[in-house]
């Protein structure tokens, strides 16, 4: 109910807004002044455009109030957000077992081997490795 009254509101100010932006401009700064045609002589009371924006005022502000009240009593609350289940936490998230590619031959050993008891220093090799022009 609540997002058709609210379309119904939208377009209602943007016909509000033609509407007011078709008139004719009296002159004047910010309204003072004018002519002897004004807003409430008898030829501007008449005029459709004058007619159109009462009649779309008077319609933009009961939708206003129809939205407000809507809001009020906790019509439609419900956001997009509000249907979205986060993921299930397990207990042993970092334990988590990624299968070998297919036809590979990556072979796991069961236990890690004992250390050299020469030490954890790599072998020298006998002479550099230099690589030699042929």
């Amino acid at each position: 109910m609540a997002t058709i009254i609210l379309i119904i509101h939208l377009m209602l100010a943007v016909a509000l807004v033609a509407t007011v932006l078709l008139q004719r401009s009296e002159g004047g700064a910010l309204g003072i002044g004018g002519g002897g045609d004004g807003f409430m002589s008898g030829r501007g009371a008449g005029n459709a455009l004058t007619r159109a924006t009462a009649i779309l005022a008077g319609l933009f502000m009961t939708t206003s109030l129809a939205l407000g009240i809507i809001a009020a009593r906790g019509g439609s609350a419900d956001s997009v957000l509000d249907g979205v289940v986060p993921p299930a936490q397990t207990e042993d998230a970092g334990d988590v077992s990624v299968p070998a590619p297919i036809g590979s031959d990556f072979s796991t050993p069961d236990a890690i081997p004992p250390a050299s008891p020469e030490g954890a220093a790599a072998p020298e090799p006998a002479e550099p490795s230099v690589p030699r022009a042929q």
